[in-house]
């Protein structure tokens, strides 16, 4: 038969849990998403990024906005033309949380968005013998650094796509103006050809007559 205490440690390192959610996604006015959080004291981790807009000559910074709700419909917070935000907040009431996105420009916007709830269940009997209380302790604080570094890691990732966008989306307006302005000189050069040989014409007629 196994050893007690190994399978307590074992029990108790199976009970630190993650639960994650993570989408990309185009919004064109109004987008919501729920996510159930089953236990109060969890921390969540939400974190969201406007990776582009879905219009061939606009590049700016149109932001979004992000309400967040709890279970009975109260505002836990709000975000207000934000391109990219990240926020973390301990429950307080478990259920059903709601993240409601609001585009307010005219295009179409894409966004990466994801949520991490932490979890770490630190109430069996077993947790409160001395030996085993600054191990579990130990165990969780690196579980949550591990997990904080693949979040952080999540959130610089959509910032390097948006940022890719933009590049790409500027380097595209400026060979079209380019474009535009050669076409520009050119025509204004065949112009200029043309006045200049009526020009002649009217000379060359007058010094006939």
């Amino acid at each position: 038969m196994g050893n007690p205490s190994l399978l307590a440690l074992a029990v108790l390192i199976l009970s630190i849990s993650q639960a994650a959610f993570a989408i990309r996604f185009v919004i064109d006015r109004e987008e919501c998403f729920s996510h159930n959080v089953e236990y109060e004291g969890d921390t969540v981790h939400v974190s969201f990024v406007v990776i582009k807009a879905d219009a061939p000559w606009h590049y700016g910074d149109d932001g979004v906005d992000l309400v967040i709700k709890g279970p009975g419909g109260e505002q836990i917070h709000d975000f207000r033309d934000k391109t990219s935000e990240k926020y973390e907040f301990i429950v307080h009431k478990k259920g059903l949380h709601r993240f409601c996105f609001t585009n307010k420009s005219p295009y179409h916007e894409t966004i990466d968005f994801d949520v991490h709830v932490g979890h770490f269940a630190y109430h069996d009997q077993h947790a409160k013998d001395e030996h085993f209380t600054p191990l579990m302790e130990q165990i969780s604080k690196l579980e949550e650094a591990l997990y904080n570094i693949q979040f952080e890691q999540h959130w610089l990732e959509a910032q390097t796509d948006r940022q890719a966008m933009v590049n790409e989306g500027m380097s595209r307006r400026a060979v079209h103006k380019a474009i535009v302005e050669s076409l520009a000189l050119i025509g204004a050069s065949f112009l200029q050809v043309y006045l200049l040989k009526r020009l002649f014409e009217r000379k060359l007629g007058t010094s006939r007559v």
